[in-house]
Formats: structure tokens, C-alpha cells, sequence
């Protein structure tokens, strides 16, 4: 008898031939691990874990996103530690609202779920600077992430405070709470080469500084295929069932820290679209391979609000996660992943404790048995080839679809295949409803930022300054200024920047003259304008970051900003320079209440003026549905509503196909009021506010 694949495939039919018990995380004191899975409780466990980032979300959001969770199958949250968020300046701390990281677990404890907590605290992450705060970049003689004594000195002070909070408040599952696992360093083996044995020293050290913190839950490296015993080595792939050499201890489990469920995107650039069903595969792949933890990155991506974005990074993280940027449910991916979860799970003691067999089915197919008894029996058959195929198994014949794994939980039913959907998780349409048009310019005031000459500088330097040095991480912006005193006039001499920005606005006594800007994949660019030149001109270069670097090794000798200017080929790189950081409308907070007062802000008469600020108030729209900003006409900037930022946009740098990589940017409810919003942007460029919507967002 032919026995296709879907006889059993729908969740109803599953549950008839199994009862998936809710396992909650309470942990009576003992997590290890051997060379199977960890063990919870003297249990050991599969386990379907899920980052969800607290920074990129709000407080209001985690007990929505953490129950969405629960329900499409999953055990653990997992997430990185900030520690720039965490710890803005040296000494003085930030863990509210956002920021509570104690309170973020205490609600995935309320939802009976586990915790991995990835305390790095380099996290990368598509953070700004890796997640470290900048004034580490201050400190005589510091080098990161390397046998330096200044790093590892402040290392291991936070690492320690972290763990002394969470000891505080008794979340480590050794003190009955949800955290099992716990991450030092994050990656460290892309970039170990860098810094020869130091590097390897380094990686001993952080092991052991872990260890040495005592949180009574095993500590892992992610890949780090040399991580020190006791700690797990894991691998971050999309496909670990391959690319996993595998522990590096045969008294180690399995480990996955990062399945990619799509990828970072950055400006200029279009989403990566991860199907449902390859990341089906390669988990039930790994699954197959007695791995025994998995990880989604991410599972919710969220936002990157104000400025936490790493260079070039979208304000959108991983919107097409199982839960998108906002909180909602991404069909397929949820629900087909939800189902392969309930098919892993209901063999798992069969998967655990069974002994694994491999048998080739054909030149493409396989099957992947574990038999605890004669009774007792799970299998796993791939077919990896590119057509489908039809296979024998236990005398029974069975197709399978092309790349997919069909799941038989008694070695008999296939209760799941990997690239076959069920019409309960079908995709659906997300559209954004227009709620509020802000089409007059009766809603609209606007403030201009003052371009500042050499003369109203107090920053002086015969030489050009690093931006990242300087600005320390306050701003975007760097004002370059220099007064043009040649005796003779140039007449349309030739004005070239060279720069590491990543944008930047030339202007001449007040006129904009040019722009230009780099990309993700380019660290320099240069911005060439003609100009017209006579002595007594005042030559002033706004250099913007869109966030800073996050990755590679030596983060610290990082550079932005202008490294040559020249006027019809004369350097001027090293005469007088007058500097500004950051924006005068930022130092007054113009983006609040309060500090919108400070200026005299005028009505809209056109958009076509560079460096504008735009004012409008609006009502919060009526319901529950996320709320989301149409920035579609705008150019490059920052937007701010009640004081809060909702991120930078760049509408202007366009993907291959001409359309911006993001033209919606969310609002969280909790940032609203009922009525009376106020709405702050700051335009680099011309945009036309008149064109702004305020949406809603449904799946239909």
C-alpha cells in the first residue's frame, strides 16, 4: 500500500495519535548536560528556544510576544544582554523600562518558559559597536576581546554585575528560576586568528572568568569550535545539520544558538526571504543528527529604536521572523514551525534515549531510525535530492517531496514533512490601513537647523578628527568647518571629500553644494561638487553616521568621518578646523515637549530646504492594531514621537529595484496617548510631509 505523506499532516490527525504534555520551566536546581542534550532535572531534553530581543520591543510587548511563543512550541527565550543600553557611561546604569532585563525574564518565567541568557557582552547583533558602550574605547592601552588586561577588567565587572542581578532576583534555574543556559564572548572564533595567541589565551580566560561566577548552569561558546571544557561549543548557521563539525567533546550535546529565520538587512538593501520549509529541513535535519537545541534568530525581531542600530542597519530587525517587527504572527513560518516542534516532541524519550541507526534508502534518501525497544521507534526519512522520490521503509512505501524530511513518530505515520504546508498556516497579506493624513500644511511646523561656520566653533584642530573619537556615540552628526582664505578666487574649482561617514552634506556660506553617501559593503566614498570659491567663504561638512561598526576584529581602531579634503587638488586636510557635534535641535531636545519650546518654529512653506525639522500632533487611532508610520516621501533622517525615537529612515537609498529597503516604521501603542501626539522629524535632505500617513497594520 502507497502511503503518501499527508495522510497524517494536519494538526487534528496528529493530535489523535499523540497528547503533547506542557512542560513548564520550573526547575528544582539542577541543569548539566551530556553528550545527548541538556538535563533538566535529571531529564534530558529537546529543545526549541526562540531570541526575542528585550531592547527591541516594549515592556507592554513581552507578555504578547512570549505567549506567542509558547504557542507555536517553544521552550526557551533567548537573548543578548546590552551592554551599551546597560551601561551608557562608566559607572552609571540604565535597566528601566526597555532596559528591565530582570523584569523581560520574570515575564517568560510567568509563561513557564526557560531562558538562555547571552551575556557577551560583545553581542554583535547588528548593535552599534557590538553592543559595548563607546567609552571603552577611551580607556589608555584598551584593546577588545583580547589577553588586554584593561578589557578583561571591565569585562568581567559587567559580566559579574549581570549575574549578581540575576542571582538577586534567583532567576538562574540552580536557584529555581528559568534561566539553563548562560553565553560568554559571542562568535569570537570569526575573528580569534586576528589576534594569535592572545586570542586563544583570551578564550581561556573568558571561560574561565565564567565559570568562576558560579551560576550553577552550563555556560556555552558559540562558534568557538576550541571553547574550554565545561563550555558547549555551538554552532549559528542556517544549517547546522551540515556545517556543525559537531561538540568538541564527545561528553557534549548538540547545540544550535542561532538558526537564521531570514537576515539583518541593511539600507539600500532587500529582504532576505527564508522559506518556512528550508527552515523546516534543517532543523528536522539537525534534529535527525541528534542535536538536541534550537535556536530561531530571531524569532521576534522588533525594532531598532533610537539610534541602536549597527552601520547601515535598518530600523526594521528581522521583520521576517515567525513574529514579524510588530508582534504579529508570520504565516507560514509560525504555524509550519509549530508543527514540526509537536512532531519532534512527540518522539522525543524515542529521540533521547533510543539508539540512532542510518539507513540509505537511495542515492538521495535515507532514513535516520532511533529504537529504544521493539515497541519504541522514531524516524526521520530525508530526501535531499531535487525531485521527489518514492522510498521503501519497513517494507512500506512512502514519497517524499524534493530537499524535505517526512517525520514518523512510530516509525509507521509520517506526522510531518518539511516542505509541505498545511492550508491552516497558508500565507497572508500584510497591509497597512491609513488612519491619519497629515496632507496640509495647517498640521505642519518646521524649525531649520542653523549651519554653523568656522567662527562659531569652539572645537578647533589643525587636522581632521575622527568622527567616532569625537562624537562618542551622542549623535549621528559631525560638523567640519573650515574658512576658505586665499587671496584669489577659485571660479568653479573642484571640491573633493574623502570620506568614512557614512553621508555626507557639503555646504558653502550656508548653500548646499553636494552629497554623497557609502553603502554597507563600502567603508569609503567620495563626494566630488563644484564650487565657487573666494576668500572669506565659509566651507562647512555635515558627516553623519548611520550607526557604527559591530563586527570584525579590533573594533576599536574603528574610524568615521572626512580623511581628506582638497579644493582643485590643494590639500586641505591639515589647516584650522572648527567642529560641531551633533545638532543644535538635539542639544535642545526639540523633539520633546519641553524642548520644542526652546525654538521659534514656523509655518510650512515648501519642503525642498535641507537640515528641517517638521512638528504635527496627532490622535492615537482607535483599537489594538500596531501602529506604524508611512515615511514613503521623506528622504533620510530621524523621526521621534512623544519624545521617544522610533529610529532613523532613508527613503532615499533605494534597493536594485528602485524602491527604499523600509518605508513604514513602527509606533508602539505603549509610546502613545490618547490624543495629542507629538511628531518630530529631522530631515537631512527634502521630503514631503504632506505625503505622511499614519497606518495601522492587519494580516488579511
Amino acid at each position: 500500500m502507497l502511503i503518501p505523506w499527508w495522510c497524517c499532516s494536519s494538526s487534528s490527525s496528529l493530535l489523535l495519535l499523540l497528547t503533547v504534555v506542557a512542560v513548564f520551566a520550573t526547575v528544582h536546581g539542577t541543569v548539566t548536560y551530556d553528550g545527548r542534550s541538556l538535563i533538566i532535572d535529571g531529564q534530558r531534553r529537546i529543545l526549541f528556544s526562540g531570541s526575542i530581543h528585550y531592547p527591541r520591543s516594549t515592556p507592554e510587548m513581552w507578555p504578547d510576544l512570549i505567549v506567542k511563543a509558547k504557542e507555536g512550541g517553544l521552550d526557551v527565550i533567548q537573548t543578548y544582554v546590552f551592554w551599551n543600553l546597560h551601561e551608557p557611561q562608566q559607572g552609571q546604569y540604565n535597566f528601566n523600562g526597555r532596559n528591565d532585563l530582570v523584569r523581560f525574564i520574570k515575564e517568560i518565567q510567568a509563561q513557564g518558559l526557560y531562558v538562555t541568557l547571552r551575556i557577551g557582552p560583545y553581542i554583535e547583533a547588528e548593535c552599534t559597536y557590538g553592543g559595548l558602550p563607546l567609552w571603552l574605547h577611551d580607556i589608555p592601552g584598551i584593546i577588545f576581546r583580547t589577553d588586554n588586561n584593561q578589557y578583561k577588567f571591565h569585562m568581567e565587572r559587567f559580566a559579574a554585575k549581570i549575574v549578581n542581578m540575576m542571582k538577586s532576583a534567583n532567576l538562574f534555574a540552580s536557584q529555581g528560576g528559568p534561566i539553563i543556559l548562560s553565553q560568554i564572548e559571542n562568535e569570537y572564533g570569526n575573528v580569534q586568528k586576528a589576534y594569535h595567541e592572545q586570542g586563544s589565551s583570551y578564550i581561556r580566560w573568558a571561560a574561565q572568568m565564567a565559570v568562576d561566577l558560579q551560576t550553577g548552569v552550563p555556560w556555552v561558546m558559540c562558534k568557538q569550535d576550541d571553547a574550554p571544557d565545561p563550555m558547549i561549543n555551538a554552532c549559528n548557521s542556517m544549517k547546522c545539520g551540515t556545517a556543525f563539525k559537531g561538540p568538541n567533546s564527545p561528553n557534549k550535546p548538540s547545540i544550535w544558538t542561532e538558526n537564521w529565520t531570514s537576515f539583518y538587512q541593511a539600507f539600500g538593501e532587500k529582504a532576505y526571504i527564508r522559506t518556512a520549509e528550508d527552515i523546516a529541513y534543517n532543523v528536522a535535519l539537525f534534529i535527525a543528527k541528534k542535536g538536541s537545541y534550537v535556536n530561531y534568530y530571531m524569532y521576534h525581531g522588533g525594532t531598532n529604536f533610537e539610534r541602536l542600530a549597527a552601520a547601515y542597519i535598518l530600523t526594521a530587525y528581522y521583520d521576517e521572523a515567525p513574529l514579524d517587527e510588530y508582534g504579529l504572527v508570520r504565516q507560514p513560518k509560525w504555524g509550519h514551525l509549530k508543527e514540526l516542534h509537536d512532531a519532534v516532541k512527540s518522539c522525543s524519550d524515542t529521540l533521547l534515549y533510543g539508539t540512532q541507526s542510518i539507513i540509505t534508502l537511495g542515492a538521495e534518501q535515507q532514513a535516520y531510525v532511533f529504537r529504544r525497544s521493539p515497541e519504541e521507534c522514531a524516524a526521520f526519512l530525508e530526501n535531499s535530492g531535487r525531485e521527489q522520490a518514492i522510498v521503501q521503509f519497513q517494507n512500506i512505501p512512502y514519497v517524499l517531496p524534493r530537499s524535505s524530511i517526512s517525520i514518523l513518530p512510530d516509525c509507521k505515520v509520517v506526522a510531518f514533512n518539511s516542505a509541505m504546508v498545511s492550508t491552516e498556516n497558508k500565507a497572508r497579506m500584510r497591509a497597512m490601513i491609513p488612519q491619519i493624513r497629515f496632507n496640509t500644511v495647517e498640521k505642519w511646523k518646521v524649525y531649520t537647523e542653523a549651519i554653523p561656520n568656522f567662527d562659531d566653533t569652539t572645537l578647533r584642530e589643525n587636522k581632521l578628527l575622527d568622527q567616532i573619537s569625537t562624537v562618542k556615540d551622542t549623535s549621528d552628526y559631525l560638523w567640519y568647518t573650515f574658512r576658505f582664505n586665499d587671496d584669489s578666487a577659485i571660479v568653479q574649482s573642484s571640491l573633493s571629500v574623502s570620506s568614512q561617514g557614512h553621508v555626507l552634506h557639503a555646504f558653502v556660506d550656508g548653500v548646499l553644494v553636494g552629497s554623497a553617501h557609502g553603502m554597507r559593503n563600502s567603508r569609503s566614498f567620495v563626494t566630488e561638487c563644484n564650487v565657487n570659491l573666494t576668500k572669506g567663504m565659509n566651507v562647512s561638512l555635515l558627516s553623519a553616521t548611520v550607526g557604527l561598526p559591530s563586527s570584525g576584529a579590533y573594533l576599536e581602531h574603528r574610524i568615521a568621518g572626512l580623511r581628506s579634503v582638497t579644493v582643485q587638488g590643494r590639500d586641505f586636510s591639515n589647516q584650522a578646523w572648527g567642529y560641531q557635534v551633533g545638532l543644535q535641535g538635539e542639544k535642545l531636545q526639540i523633539y520633546t515637549d519641553i524642548g520644542s519650546s526652546k525654538v521659534q518654529w514656523g509655518s510650512f512653506q515648501s519642503s525642498e530646504k535641507p537640515l528641517t525639522w517638521y512638528q504635527t500632533t496627532f490622535d492615537a487611532p482607535a483599537g489594538n492594531d500596531p501602529v506604524v508610520l508611512n515615511l514613503g516621501s521623506m528622504g533620510k533622517g530621524q523621526a521621534w514621537v512623544n519624545g521617544q525615537g522610533i529610529g532613523r529612515y532613508w527613503l532615499s537609498f533605494h534597493t536594485a529595484n528602485g524602491d527604499p529597503s523600509q518605508k513604514w516604521y513602527h509606533i508602539p501603542r505603549s509610546f502613545l496617548k490618547s490624543t495629542g501626539n507629538l511628531l518630530v522629524l529631522f530631515e537631512e535632505e527634502t521630503g514631503n510631509p504632506l505625503e505622511i500617513t499614519l497606518d495601522t497594520v492587519i494580516y488579511k
